[in-house]
């Protein structure tokens, strides 16, 4: 039995390969066709392919293009299986790293955190479990961000200025823009039909509950 994984193995063995590496802030990943074995994802590797995660990709997107290479490089394998030619190379178990299951509580955005590593999550967790923050006590899903590593002025989670495309938080380092929201509850948002309808003004704070 042969797995099409989706991770350049031995990284990211595990149940959320693709959302790990993205939020991780990899700028890097792929497909590796593998030999099942009872280790979880240690099996020896028949082939690889490599795609870029750029820095504003979304966990869906990166799937959806590793499914379609990964259907593509199936073929070939097995095709070289079918015709004797295939090679297996074994995995260095010493460069292991694991993906485990992605839980809600991941997605509480804590904003002592830098800018890169909040902007990071977030597009990590899309399209679930999504990170969320609180603000006036009710519980706002961030979709789409921007990170901001320069100076920032402010508590980390206070909002330090809001525009018409975007609500500019303090982090741990940097600024956390805030484009795309959905209250709970509700549909999904731009920033600006979101102020619009809510109170939010430059000072308040978001908060973990």
């Amino acid at each position: 039995m042969i797995n099409v994984h989706a991770s350049l193995l031995p990284q990211y063995r595990g149940a959320a390969p693709v959302h790990r590496a993205v939020m991780n802030g990899d700028a890097e990943t792929g497909i590796t066709i593998m030999r099942v074995v009872k280790e979880l994802d240690a099996g020896p590797m028949f082939a690889k392919v490599t795609r870029p995660i750029g820095p504003d990709d979304t966990s869906d997107l990166v799937e959806e293009a590793l499914a379609d290479a990964g259907a593509k490089l199936l073929l070939t394998v097995v095709g070289q299986m079918a015709a004797a030619t295939a090679r297996e190379e074994p995995q260095d178990d010493a460069q292991a790293t694991y993906a485990p299951r992605l839980t809600k509580e991941e997605g509480l955005v804590d904003w002592s955190q830098p800018a890169t590593t909040l902007h990071n999550r977030v597009r990590g967790l899309y399209p679930w479990p999504h990170a969320y923050t609180y603000l006036h006590k009710k519980r706002l899903i961030l979709l789409r961000t921007s990170a901001n590593t320069g100076s920032r002025h402010g508590e980390a989670g206070t909002i330090l200025e809001i525009t018409p495309d975007a609500i500019r938080v303090a982090t741990g380092d940097g600024e956390l823009a805030i484009l795309d929201v959905q209250p709970e509850g509700k549909r999904t948002m731009r920033v600006h039909d979101f102020v619009i309808g809510h109170k939010v003004a430059p000072g308040d704070a978001f908060s973990q509950s």
